[in-house]
């Protein structure tokens, strides 16, 4: 499931180096990085519930996304933004916390 989050992060990195799917590269980098977070959804579906892995797999790629984007693109690192970041982290625990037997 971490696999599939971080290659999650990858792909909506890559996506931004795109320039709309213009550049080969980053294109085909962003792509593959799309399937293979996919299927590793898929395998993680195996045993985890829909929901719960669909939330965990998004909550990886929106915290990694939102730390690259203050890290190497300069985005503003609020305190609003990180308590909205704070609350996703909440609701992935509780998730998967829930759905523990």
């Amino acid at each position: 499931m971490f696999l599939a989050g971080v290659f999650e992060i990858g792909w909506a990195l890559g996506l931004k180096q795109t320039a709309g799917f213009t550049r080969v590269v980053p294109s085909v980098l962003t792509i593959g990085a799309m399937a293979i977070s996919l299927g590793l959804l898929g395998l993680a579906l195996r045993t985890l519930p829909l929901g719960t892995a669909y939330a965990i797999w998004t909550g990886i790629g929106t915290l990694g996304t939102v730390a690259a984007g203050i890290l190497l693109h300069g985005e503003p690192a609020t305190a609003l933004r990180l308590g909205c970041v704070a609350l996703i982290v909440t609701g992935i625990v509780g998730l998967k916390l829930a759905s523990s037997p």
